[in-house]
């Protein structure tokens, strides 16, 4: 077996492969960007390489840098883990040329099934089912609308190169192709440098199901069940489970030839996923999936893999990349209970799931039987705009899937998450949604149900916002007390004394952007506090900082501070016209000109962040009379990128 492996990838990605590396007595070697010199994954490795600045294409991406890091370290192998090279037919050459092993499949392998179009045809071949559609080379614009047409809407522009979702649009008209088949090429170009794209049908009640598949280099083959990856968001999986919901025993088997078919059609060794869209209409049937792509990888959801069958599937990595045989045989697969994993990410349900970046004040997650938590970071890190915004990934295994889905929104709920916002609450609200846990959904529904699950603006927490106030109030009060300890004085006493009637104070406070008073009452001696008429929350969390006392309560973040009158609280001059970046990114275009007249929903611009693309609009109806972004600039989150002047009620 391998002494040492460098793993060329960041984060939980790298600290769940470490953690199984040293188990296996194996010394591993990290690298590392600039803005990852601080990361977990950089403290538990035995050594670590600096390979360059924060964007990942100057770093991660950079394969002269990895060789040159696993060459001085003497690395006898190299584990890609899943993202980044992972996938990268030159990655896994550079590797073999220089004599250190890849973990992972031949590069014919993977250069067989990274292209979607190629991919298809090989599998058709092979006797796989394939979705309908165009998968030519030709990509002319009018060509492909026109193939669209003959296909039938709904269709899936689809990236030839591309994966988790990027440069995929669904068209429902005929009319919208140009501008998705437009939008798809660019970002697909922006995230893997192909622009190539092909055309699908697209299933009106689609279930993603994947299976597991492992291959040796002496010509066996077999799976490992499937995943049900269903639960997406902008084509991006949220929650996975395993086994699929309404899955028999005889589909599975039919699904797992298939995927062992379109293996071995690669000549694939290693871990792998082939993902099949199923008819989710009227259930899960026989011959009612088709294959979509292969990921030549292991996956970020192969946990409930794990959990379901007791194994260690990055083990089996190694020894199968060590040149040893499949452990197991097809009949010895076990299959025990339920898992499901939601992906936790610092990112704001009410702003359209926005990247969320800073420091984590406080991260902590519950522990207890059938639950893991796969991280990569701690309290006290930086969620950065360098990188996915995942923060952890929490896997609950139980012997049924209600108890399974319990202990996941329990965890949870359970879990606190200071600093940036994430989607827990929404994650939590997922697993105890009716329709979910009765089987009946599809990859559309988180986008049906986004209002049931708390997606979108949402009134404030008043009882939340109580208890943060009552916990501001309280370290004012130990404040005072530090500063007064020296000296006794009877004015200092804080009993809320006065000669006659009830003593009332008023405390301005700021709560998420809202001016709000709280009122202190004092009734024998102590002191309540409410806000609005609500009084505190008894099941909410609250951390203070210098300057502000964050609340988690349902897994929301309420961010509150004292209000400093002295300060003016006149609206800025620009009113609604001034146009703010959203989040940490980069400026892919600018779509109008200083001086044009605008209409309120109007498009301004394009930002790129964590690599997916948000549009900026007008809120008024006016003119461009300022621009103050670039394109290809990086921006901050809040930072003006332009201001429309007119009429603050244009367009009403």
């Amino acid at each position: 077996m391998f002494k040492s492996v460098l793993i060329a990838n960041r984060g939980e990605i790298a600290c769940r492969i470490m953690r199984t590396a040293k188990r296996m007595g194996m010394r591993t070697i990290a690298v590392y960007s600039q803005a990852d010199a601080n990361a977990l994954h950089v403290k538990l490795a035995d050594e670590a390489h600096l390979i360059g600045p924060a964007p990942a294409a100057q770093s991660y991406l950079v394969i002269d840098k990895i060789i040159t890091a696993a060459k001085a370290s003497k690395a006898e192998c190299i584990h890609p883990g899943y993202g980044f090279l992972s996938e990268n037919t030159t990655f896994a050459k550079a590797c073999a040329d220089n004599g250190i092993v890849f973990v992972g499949p031949p590069p014919s392998a993977i250069e067989a099934m990274g292209l979607k179009d190629r991919a298809k045809a090989l599998m058709e071949k092979a006797g796989v089912p394939v979705v309908p559609g165009y998968h030519g080379d030709k990509q002319d614009a009018a060509f492909l609308k026109r193939k669209a047409y003959e296909i039938g809407y709904p269709v899936l522009i689809k990236a030839v190169a591309g994966g988790g979702g990027k440069g995929m649009r669904r068209v429902d008209k005929h009319a919208d192709f140009d501008d998705a088949l437009e939008g798809a090429m660019r970002e697909a170009q922006n995230s893997f440098g192909d622009a190539r794209v092909l055309i699908e049908k697209y299933v009106t009640a689609p279930r993603h199901i994947e299976m597991q598949v492992f291959a040796d280099s002496h010509g066996n083959a077999i799976h490992l069940n499937e995943r049900d990856c269903s639960l997406q968001r902008r084509h991006q999986k949220v929650i996975e489970e395993a086994p699929a919901p309404g899955m028999s025993a005889a589909l599975r088997a039919e699904m797992g030839a298939a995927a062992v078919a379109a293996a071995k059609a690669a000549g694939y060794v290693g871990a792998g996923t082939i993902e099949f869209i199923a008819d989710g209409a009227g259930g899960l049937k026989s011959g009612g999936f088709w294959f979509m792509e292969m990921n030549t990888r292991l996956q970020v959801e192969h946990p409930v893999t794990e959990a379901i069958t007791g194994l260690d599937l990055v083990e089996w990595q190694f020894r199968i990349a060590d040149g040893e045989k499949l452990p197991l045989a097809q009949a010895e697969v076990p299959l025990d209970g339920h898992a499901v994993e939601a992906r936790l990410y610092a990112e704001d349900p009410e702003r359209s799931f926005l990247p969320s970046t800073g420091k984590l004040i406080a991260l902590e997650f519950p522990r207890g039987e059938g639950l893991r938590v796969d991280t990569g970071v701690e309290a006290g890190d930086e969620v950065t705009p360098f990188y996915d915004p995942m923060i952890a990934k929490l896997i609950a295994h139980a012997s049924s899937r209600e108890a399974a889905l319990d202990r996941l929104a329990d965890a949870l709920e359970a879990t606190t998450v200071i600093g940036p916002r994430s989607n827990a609450g929404f994650l939590s609200r997922l697993c105890r949604a009716p329709d979910f846990r009765a089987g009946a959904f599809d990859t559309g529904f988180i986008d049906a149900h986004l209002a049931d699950l708390g997606a979108g603006p949402q009134p404030l927490d008043h009882e939340a916002i109580a208890f943060g106030a009552q916990a501001l109030i309280e370290r004012e009060r130990e404040l005072l007390s530090e500063r007064t300890a020296s000296y006794d004085s009877p004015w200092d006493a804080d009993d809320g004394f006065q000669l006659s009637g009830t003593r009332r104070l008023i405390v301005p406070i700021v709560a998420e952007g809202h001016k709000l008073n709280a009122e202190v009452v004092y009734e024998a001696g102590e002191a309540k506090v409410s806000v609005e008429g609500a009084a505190p929350a008894a099941d909410a969390t609250a951390i203070a900082t210098d300057d502000a006392v964050f609340v988690l309560r349902h897994g929301r973040q309420t961010r509150l501070a004292a209000r400093d009158l002295s300060l003016s609280e006149d609206s800025e001059a620009s009113g609604g016209g001034l146009i703010r970046a959203p989040m940490h990114g980069k400026v892919l275009a600018l779509l109008v000109e200083q001086g044009a007249s605008v209409a309120r929903g109007q498009r301004l611009a394009i930002i790129e962040a964590m690599k997916m693309e948000h549009t900026l609009t007008a809120s008024i109806d006016g003119t461009v009379a300022e621009i103050a972004a670039s394109v290809g600039a990086q921006i901050a989150e809040g930072a003006k990128v332009m201001v429309i002047t007119g009429s603050a009620n244009g367009g009403e």
